[in-house]
């Protein structure tokens, strides 16, 4: 017999997005509160409309929800953050061009997240996983008032790698700096 799983409203699977700062295979701690969390940002390509609007359709569900009403005892208000930036105006897109035309969203979990390749085969490899790979994330709004602020964050789940991508922060692959050397080199050497 088949169960049905309650959908989340919540809760939303991206399509392909750009993975970048990466942290999901072990925390790291927060130097002012102490806290270990997993994390990673994701760029969501503006010309993904369909993203997008399960993304906004799920922040609209935790604005209006009971629970976040509950949480900053009043409605949403504009000052409140929204967990879903433009990469065009919030980010210097000459300093880092892989904003520009997309928006962004840093995920974060206390929690490990599964992270599974195209195959949903899980990633033991932590190169395979790094900032400029593609995937997909599950991510889950929730609302939050805490010291730093009030507003819907967006808790991460899990990671799906689905491709290579080129590497963001100028880092390079050993077989991109090198070639292999001939025998008299190696003996030089010796």
């Amino acid at each position: 017999m088949a169960t049905t799983q309650k959908v989340n409203p919540a809760k939303i699977v991206t399509g392909l997005v750009r993975l970048s700062y990466i942290n999901a295979f072990a925390p790291r701690k927060d130097e002012e509160t102490g806290r270990e969390s997993y994390s990673v940002c994701i760029l969501i390509p503006k010309s993904d409309t369909a993203s997008v609007a399960k993304i906004q359709a799920a922040i609209d569900h935790v604005k209006n929800s009971p629970e976040s009403q509950s949480t900053w005892g009043t409605k949403w208000l504009a000052s409140y953050k929204n967990p879903l930036r433009d990469g065009d105006t919030e980010r210097d897109t000459e300093a880092s061009p892989e904003y520009k035309g997309h928006w962004f969203i840093n995920c974060n979990s206390s929690q490990k997240p599964g992270v599974v390749d195209a195959n949903v085969q899980p990633i033991l490899d932590q190169s395979e996983l790094y900032s400029g790979c593609y995937g997909k994330v599950s991510v889950l709004f929730y609302p939050y008032k805490q010291k730093g602020g009030i507003g819907i964050a967006a808790g991460l789940n899990n990671i799906q790698k689905i491709k290579d991508g080129e590497r963001l922060g100028g880092r390079s692959n050993p077989e991109e700096d090198f070639s292999v050397e001939a025998e008299e080199t190696a003996d030089f050497m010796g």
